[in-house]
């Protein structure tokens, strides 16, 4: 049996990994600064995590969602007190997909209404609905354009009020710094904007914190930032380093039923003790802060590097924490090849050609960053 042939692949094959690193069948080291789309977010391998997961695969590893598991409520206990989102109610997925198709489902249940509006440049995964509020074309399918999804400029709140006061919409869904599109971000007053006139027009607000959650912007989520209050918050990628894991925190404006939403592997054993692995990692090695500290040196290089540069740089940094971006002005496509056949770094690309994408473990050392600026300067 072939393979379904849906991937463009790189020539290296990872059979072993270890904190910021991964190595190939042939033993060559290569320093991972992607984390496999910002999924690794404490590092491969990391002791206590492999604990953690080992210990409970000895006891149980799976049972469906029929009988009781004491470990969800630990996950949601510690959630809570981490994010500071104790207020709000966690319904357990497998991933990011899952999660945002689940909120979009939730907020028609509860106003009632169907239509959804998201923003250029977005990225919400590739399920039925989820794919529709996606800014890309040729990834819908005729099923997926039968929802009704208006896509707007990110940033314009004429368009956006003008949309909701028809009276159809359920949801707004953005991501608070846009990943696959390119680390772009709106503005504080337009994120305030966006949270008023929800409300105004009883419209749920959807955080997508997929890929910016689990301190990976320097916050626990990226929205915190602004001050808002979304009514419903999705997350996965880094919530379980590696292991598929994926949930929903619902405001408690809305209200359970029995029935309403359910999954078969959400929530199961050895998901709940990855995500405590992953929570309990972060608290014990601050690493919200250290991904703060890691932006300000990764600025830092970016300076010197166009300081140093004979050619005249013209580069741009976006996102926040160990979220970035390097807006180069140019396609990055051969940039990166170069980067991971030469000088053995994994980056990550964007919708956008032109941004090199950095989403490394959360636990990264400066060292780590300067071999990746070495590498800039020889190439640029």
């Amino acid at each position: 049996m072939k393979l379904f042939d849906v991937y463009t692949l790189y020539d290296v094959t990872p059979v072993k990994a270890k904190g910021c690193y991964v190595y190939d069948e042939k033993g060559t080291e290569y320093l991972d600064l992607y984390g496999g789309h910002a999924v690794m977010s404490i590092g491969h391998g990391h002791p206590h995590y492999v604990k953690r997961l080992t210990e409970q695969l000895s006891n149980i590893g799976f049972y469906s969602n029929a009988v009781q598991n004491p470990l969800q409520q630990q996950v949601a206990d510690k959630l809570g007190r981490l994010s500071g989102c104790e207020g709000y109610e966690l319904f357990f997925v497998s991933s990011g997909a899952e999660a945002n198709e689940n909120a979009l489902k939730l907020a028609s249940f509860a106003t009632q209404k169907h239509k959804v509006v998201a923003f250029k440049n977005g990225f919400h995964g590739r399920t039925s609905a989820t794919v529709a509020a996606t800014d890309n074309l040729s990834i819908v399918s005729p099923l997926n354009a039968q929802h009704e999804v208006a896509i707007l400029e990110l940033g314009d709140v004429s368009a956006l009020e003008e949309t909701l006061k028809n009276g159809d919409c359920c949801a707004v869904i953005l991501e608070f710094i846009q990943g696959v599109g390119g680390l772009d971000e709106s503005t504080a007053v337009f994120y305030k904007n966006v949270e008023c006139l929800c409300k105004r027009y009883v419209v749920k607000l959807i955080a997508d914190e997929v890929q910016s959650g689990f301190g990976r912007s320097g916050d626990f989520f990226a929205f915190q930032k602004y001050g808002i209050e979304p009514d419903i918050i999705t997350m996965a990628k880094g919530m379980g380093n590696g292991f598929p894991v994926g949930g929903i925190l619902v405001h408690p404006s809305i209200k359970a039923k029995h029935g309403m939403l359910g999954t078969t592997f959400g929530g199961n054993h050895l998901a709940c003790a990855a995500t405590l692995a992953v929570l309990e990692v972060l608290e014990k090695e601050h690493l919200m802060a250290h991904a703060r500290e890691m932006e300000s040196r990764f600025r830092e290089l970016c300076s010197e590097l166009v300081a140093e540069s004979a050619k005249k740089l013209n580069l741009k940094v976006k996102g926040r924490g160990l979220m970035l971006g390097l807006d180069l002005g140019f396609d990055v496509s051969e940039l990166r090849k170069k980067l991971i056949y030469e000088h053995y770094i994994f980056t990550g690309g964007a919708k956008n050609k032109n941004v090199l994408r950095i989403l490394p473990p959360l636990n990264i050392k400066e060292e780590h960053f300067d071999v990746l600026f070495q590498a800039l300067k020889k190439e640029l």
